[in-house]
């Protein structure tokens, strides 16, 4: 299976100056772990997940006041739609994270995320009584 069959096309993408508050909204009101942050000044794309904003308020930063550009991972791995599943997980555990940007002619056109290929894969496998 490829990420193109399990990616999210719902890609939430906000600008460097959103606070910290105003995206954890946005991301909950498209019910997604992360966002693309789109920075042209900065020299493109980065992210911010639900576990940068967690880590942000857990050091009592104030959500209002902190913006999407220092809480933004920059340094991304990105994914290609024909990488096969196992191509993602193998760079998010090599990465040590849970989302990637899908580019397709250096577009963003979708997240694929942990969640995502596990959902893909259960199905698949034997399911483990409880």
């Amino acid at each position: 299976m490829l990420v193109r069959d399990a990616m999210s096309t719902v890609v939430l993408t906000i600008g460097p100056t959103h606070t910290l508050r105003q995206a954890a909204a946005l991301m909950s009101a498209r019910r997604v772990g992360a966002a693309v942050v789109h920075d042209p000044d900065a020299g493109g794309i980065g992210i911010l997940t639900e576990r940068d904003i967690l880590n942000s308020v857990g050091l009592g930063q104030n959500p209002d006041t902190e913006h999407a550009h220092d809480h933004t991972t920059t340094d991304v791995v990105f994914a290609a739609p024909s990488w096969t599943l196992e191509e993602a997980a193998r760079a998010m555990a090599h990465g040590g994270f849970r989302h990637l940007i899908v580019l397709d002619g250096g577009e963003p056109t979708g997240i694929v995320s942990v969640r995502d290929i596990i959902r893909c894969w259960a199905p698949a496998r034997q399911q483990v009584p409880a």
